[in-house]
């Protein structure tokens, strides 16, 4: 018998000792994270819980990673195991005291050492004092707040507090004052020169330059009535040898009269003078065609080129034949005529390009527009040839100079700036006008005057006027701000809310406009 109970004994010892070693076996995946396994190990009812890390699974689990989960198995009352290869998961788990097997089978083999007791929660038992000591706890009240005359009292308090606060910052109020005005005006003189770099306050000022090309095509109509060349003069020059050797006269040899204007004449064929004092004769005529190829007899004295060393020439006889007609063309009066209406033009649209390329108010010196050059002047007809019309085709270029409105504007106010009364400021910016027309020196320094003006007002003291205005009635602030205040007008005082009767206590709820 007594055999038979020690069996048994050992028999139900086994059976308990099996079902101690029950292990929860966990794979974990790569989506798997820190929550997810602590909520997979919840949900484990044996006391070992073994977790598997596959080696190609991403799977991080940090120190404290392990740490937190170590913990919440001792929470569970189980024991927590690893299997895995990876060398740095093995020794954080190792530094724990968490067992590490190579395999499933190694740790259903091995031993894994102590393990956790499991930790039941036993909550307290609830306690039945606690109405009691809420209501020890709790303040009470004093005795006028729960009275109804002290909470009609507190209500009227509230309210006046209320309505002070909205005396003090809801009304607003804006004042208008008109200060005291005062023109202000001086005639400043002024020299322009392209050789002032600055504005100075002694009226010297820069000049600046500016260029236009302009083109025109102007035709005048013609009535004059000019000589034109109609034949040449014919006669006979007469050659004396001046030397000892005989002289060949080539054709095309010049000749010419003493007196102006000069008639010149060319021999018509080669001629061979000979020696000794010789003289020939030679068919001659003038070398350009019309009358003034006709001349007396004598009128020829001179041999043009190297010839003339060795030969004198005269003409025996006069020389005549030479002839002109009249015919409609333009003379030297009519293109000087044509040539000034042209440049007249080309000067106005200089002009007109000119004052393009400037502001509207700047202001151009018309006296020193001039044509900077001519690219090209050409007539047609050519002089001297017949037409009923005569055309000129003009190209130049025109420069000038100009004075900047900004640097009129600067000298005006540092004028005026320098002679602005103590306790007067600028009510509006500085105008000028120009007195007279401007003139340009030799030198090209540009001399004028212009005259300055603008409107000062007199300086408001903001902070007296909210001393004066502010707690009374619109009609006594207004009476009194025109006592103390120079002003050419009452000032306005608009209240906001209208129905309102006194001015805002806080200055801030004043706005003053100077005007």
């Amino acid at each position: 018998m007594i055999k038979r109970e020690n069996c048994a004994t050992n028999f139900y010892s086994s059976v308990l000792y099996l079902s101690a070693l029950k292990t929860k076996i966990i794979t974990l995946e790569s989506h798997d994270d820190l929550i997810s396994v602590r909520d997979k190990l919840s949900w484990a009812k044996t006391p070992r819980i073994l977790l598997i890390v596959p080696k190609y699974e991403k799977i991080s689990l940090r120190v404290l990673d392990l740490k937190v989960l170590q913990r919440h198995a001792d929470s569970l009352g189980a024991q927590l195991g690893l299997v895995t290869r990876r060398m740095k998961i093995r020794r954080d788990a190792e530094s724990l005291g968490i067992p590490v097997f190579k395999s499933t089978t190694m740790a259903q083999r091995k031993d894994w050492g102590q393990s956790a007791p499991r930790k039941q929660f036993i909550p307290p038992a609830p306690r039945r004092d606690l109405r009691e000591l809420r209501d020890a706890a709790r303040q009470k009240e004093s005795a006028w707040r729960t009275s109804l005359m002290g909470r009609i009292v507190a209500f009227t308090f509230g309210v006046a507090a209320v309505l002070a606060i909205a005396i003090l910052f809801a009304p607003r109020a804006r004042v208008t004052v008109y200060p005291e005005t005062l023109n202000q005006s001086a005639v400043i003189p002024i020299r322009a020169s392209e050789t002032n770099a600055a504005v100075s306050i002694t009226g010297e000022i820069p000049a600046r330059k500016l260029s236009a090309n302009v083109g025109a095509k102007q035709t005048l109509a013609i009535t004059t009535k000019i000589s034109i060349p109609k034949s040449k003069a014919q006669g006979i020059a007469r050659f004396t040898n001046l030397s000892r050797g005989e002289i060949n006269i080539p054709a095309g040899t010049l000749v010419a009269t003493a007196d102006e204007p000069r008639a010149r004449f060319i021999t018509l064929h080669d001629t061979l003078l000979g020696a000794g004092n010789k003289f020939v004769d030679v068919p001659i005529e003038s070398y350009e065609a019309g009358a003034n190829g006709n001349v007396e007899a004598g009128a020829i004295t001179t041999v043009e080129g190297l010839l003339g060393l060795s030969l004198t020439a005269t003409n025996p006889n006069p020389i005549s034949g030479g002839a002109d007609v009249q015919k409609i063309g333009a003379d030297d009066r009519d293109r000087a005529r044509l040539r000034e209406s042209a440049l007249e033009t080309l000067r106005r649209d200089a002009e007109t390009k000119m004052r393009a390329q400037i502001k509207s108010n700047d202001i151009l010196l018309m006296d020193t527009l001039e044509v900077a050059n001519i690219a090209e002047e050409t007539f047609t007809p050519d002089a001297g040839q017949p037409g009923a019309s005569l055309t000129l085709t003009m190209q130049a270029e025109f420069s000038a100079r100009y004075i900047s409105a900004a640097d009129l504007n600067q000298l005006a106010r540092a004028a005026l700036s320098s002679s602005t009364p103590i306790g007067f400021t600028a009510q509006d910016e500085a105008t000028f006008k120009m007195r007279g027309s401007p003139k340009t020196d030799s030198t090209g320094a540009t001399h004028f005057e212009i005259e300055a003006a603008r409107k000062l007002v007199k300086q408001a003291n903001v902070m007296q006027v909210f001393s004066i205005a502010r707690g009374r009635e619109p009609a006594a602030a207004k009476v009194e701000l025109t006592k103390n205040l120079s002003l050419r007008q009452p000032p306005e005082i608009a209240l906001s809310p209208s129905w309102w009767k006194w001015m805002p206590l806080i200055p801030f709820n004043i706005s003053v406009e100077v005007k």
